[in-house]
């Protein structure tokens, strides 16, 4: 496992994320906690040293068993947790990114994962109701009373990223020095704006469903849907069963497991860390497989080809009228 520092910091992350969103068996589909312990200790035994959770996760059973996998090895790991979601469906302040569901939100989390400090603390989703402003003064203080180490920000636009972070630079507040978001081979939306937007600000990207949701690991691909699949079966498209396909045909040439060539194609972007997440030992070790994979160009083009993707406006166009609009200039190196 090699490590990389996150966004502009100091700090060390592993390039593979371990998503905790599994941990636990409430609400559907989970790994008990024994199960779970294999999981982090195959993890960290690979060097891995990121754990990704959040308040909602498995009716909040994610952090609770964290915090007991944790015990004794607390600083070892760089542990994330999210914030936004309700707390209290009944509660009108009971979600949100202001203030009084930060600080609430916060101090269930440091409860929960029996610690006093998150290393890193995300925002889950950008609140349209909340001014960005406010959220960013009540994470810096949360900062500033070192309860927070580092934040960052999920599923949000890219224009109220950068404005958040320039309000951030312009007043001395602690930026955004992370940004997560889905992105896979069945999921390139965030190639548009959002990845180059991170980059600018010298973010680091989490990605999570880097397998697009089990889809480019080959499970929908092998003949009619099993029973388990059919629950999904009608939220898949033929292109994303397609892209698996092609996938999966690399897969066997290279001799390695298709969530291996999926994985390896996220993490070619710099700065992108994908977000592991497993049931089972044994898939996270699958999945931490994909470090001793490298795709070489002809196979990068052929699963980027099946996934057809462009750009769209206005980076196409910018690309295709920059000759017009910067003459001779254009064509230097």
């Amino acid at each position: 496992m090699r490590y990389t520092t996150f966004g502009r910091t100091g700090l060390r992350v592993s390039e593979l994320v371990l998503g905790a969103m599994t941990f636990g068996e409430q609400g559907g589909v989970g790994a008990p906690i024994e199960e779970c312990r294999r999981i982090l200790d195959e993890y960290a035994e690979a060097g891995g040293n990121v754990v990704d959770t959040a308040i909602n996760y498995r009716g909040g059973a994610s952090e609770e068993i964290l915090g007991t996998l944790l015990a004794g090895r607390r600083d070892r790991f760089v542990v994330g947790t999210k914030y936004t979601v309700s707390r209290d469906q009944a509660d009108p302040n009971g979600g949100g990114n202001h203030r009084k569901n930060l600080r609430l939100s916060l101090e269930t989390s440091l409860r929960r994962l029996r610690t006093d400090h998150v290393d890193i603390y995300w925002v889950h989703i950008w609140d349209r109701h909340t001014p960005v402003e406010e959220t960013m003064r009540a994470l810096d203080d949360a900062v500033t009373a070192g309860k927070v180490l580092y934040v960052g920000v999920s599923d949000t636009p890219a224009w109220v990223v950068s404005r958040a972070n320039t309000l951030a630079e312009w007043r001395g507040w602690a930026p955004f020095a992370g940004l997560q978001v889905p992105y896979s081979l069945v999921n390139r939306d965030a190639e548009r704006e959002l990845l180059p937007m991170a980059e600018a600000h010298g973010m680091t990207v989490t990605a999570w469903s880097p397998l697009g949701g089990g889809v480019l690991s080959g499970k929908y691909s092998a003949g009619p849907p099993a029973a388990a699949a059919r629950l999904r079966h009608d939220t898949i498209s033929g292109r994303d069963l397609a892209v698996a396909a092609v996938v999966g045909e690399v897969a066997a040439e290279l001799g390695v497991t298709p969530a291996q060539v999926a994985l390896a194609w996220t993490r070619r972007r710099a700065g992108v860390l994908p977000i592991v997440g497993a049931r089972t030992a044994d898939q996270v070790r699958d999945n931490l497989g994909c470090l001793a994979v490298t795709l070489p160009p002809d196979m990068v083009e052929r699963v980027e080809k099946a996934t057809e993707f462009s750009l769209g406006f206005p980076a196409e166009f910018i690309a295709q009228t920059s000759p017009w609009v910067l003459g001779a200039a254009a064509l230097s190196p």
